[in-house]
């Protein structure tokens, strides 16, 4: 046996001794000429039944396929070094993730044949897939009112600047609602903090009720204040919204014995509708609404108080 054969037989060794799975493919036959043996204990397919590169083609989860195949054919044919996350099929029909690491032997300027190592990332892919979940969750609790569960100033804020500037290029009208329960202060030293939270849950529920398309949105924004953004509403729309919250909130007949309006718990609410025009802010409009939430509560509480900004 020559020099060259034992290094051969070394290496050979050596690669089918790791848990990455060496192969080869011979580019102008599209065939394997070489696959490691741990493909077995991977993926349960015999290592002589790994011929074509449609067998591996054919072993990649439907959803990968197109796009893997696609990205890989075009870097190899460019020579190009590359990697390539899939799932791969088992012989027990369940997948593994898989990461191809490429690399491209050219000859004389043409591409001669592909080298590379298989490596089962499922693990890394648990982990990264629950790290997106977690990083989902903090996202949604960060946009989110913690106390109610509906969306926050900050959310408020986001939605506001994306639905004033679609009202701008639209020309289509926005209207808002900003709505407060009357003497909360009071609801809160005479009942207590924990009976206050409950009450906040139970109108911010409420409130949820009103929506009446996918777009209207609801945030609490202070303590006791809410707000509604109701994007191509006009001031008519926005009219039933508030006459249906101050209904529902009327329904819900929560105790306020230390109001000095009623006996039961009330709003007050500015309601205003404008069409965004291109030199005005979404700040300002804010403003003009909560100037009539202002207008409501000096006028006696316990109902709206209507504009409309247009023109």
């Amino acid at each position: 046996m020559s020099a060259t054969d034992t290094d051969s037989d070394v290496y050979k060794t050596l690669l089918e001794s790791t848990k990455a799975i060496p192969w080869r493919i011979d580019w102008k036959s599209m065939t394997f000429s070489y696959i490691g043996p741990q493909i077995e204990g991977l993926l349960g397919w015999k290592q002589d039944s790994w011929v074509s590169v449609n067998d591996w083609v054919e072993r990649m989860h439907p959803d990968d396929r197109d796009y893997v195949v696609e990205f890989c054919v075009s870097q190899s044919r460019a020579g190009v070094d590359h990697e390539a996350d899939y799932r791969a099929l088992t012989h027990t029909g369940d997948y593994v993730w898989i990461r191809d690491v490429v690399h491209v032997v050219r000859r004389d300027g043409e591409v001669e044949a592909l080298v590379g190592f298989m490596f089962d990332i499922s693990e890394r892919k648990k982990t990264e897939e629950h790290l997106i979940r977690l990083q989902k969750q903090l996202e949604e609790y960060s946009f989110q009112d913690g106390l109610t569960g509906i969306a926050n100033r900050r959310m408020f804020d986001t939605v506001l600047e994306r639905e004033w500037g679609n009202a701008q290029r639209t020309g289509l009208p926005l209207s808002l609602i900003i709505m407060d329960i009357d003497y909360f202060k009071q609801y809160n030293d005479h009942y207590g903090h924990i009976k206050g939270d409950e009450c906040l849950r139970q109108v911010a529920q409420t409130l949820s009720q009103a929506a009446n398309r996918p777009r209207d949105f609801i945030a609490r924004i202070g303590g006791e204040e809410f707000i509604w953004l109701l994007p191509e509403s006009d001031a008519e729309s926005a009219r039933r919204v508030a006459n249906k919250c101050l209904h529902l909130i009327r329904q819900q007949h929560i105790d306020h014995g230390f109001s000095a309006v009623s006996p039961l718990l009330s709003l007050s609410l500015g309601v205003g509708t404008t069409t965004a025009a291109l030199q005005a802010t979404a700040m300002e409009f804010v403003e003009q609404v909560d100037k009539l939430l202002y207008k409501a509560k000096r006028n006696g509480r316990m109902r709206a108080e209507f504009a409309d900004f247009r023109g």
